[in-house]
């Protein structure tokens, strides 16, 4: 048996029962568990491009309010 195929058994075995030990940890179903890490994924993913415009966008006008004067004169 090749390593890559010993990984993927591995991960297989250990990695996708999460959500089931989780939602047999807190009595919840399974199915919701996993709605909610997929609705994190997407609100996460989301979240952040939203703050990047928005911090992008402050600074694009805070660029036009204060512009840099060269000399004292400039007033």
């Amino acid at each position: 048996m090749n390593a890559p195929h010993r990984i993927r058994l591995f991960f297989e075995r250990n990695g996708f029962a999460v959500s089931t030990r989780l939602a047999e940890v807190l009595g919840m179903k399974v199915k919701s568990i996993r709605l909610f890490f997929i609705y994190a994924s997407f609100a996460t993913l989301v979240g952040g491009f939203v703050l990047y415009l928005t911090l992008a966008f402050w600074m694009k006008l805070k660029d036009m309010v204060y512009t840099k004067r060269s000399s004292v004169f400039d007033l």
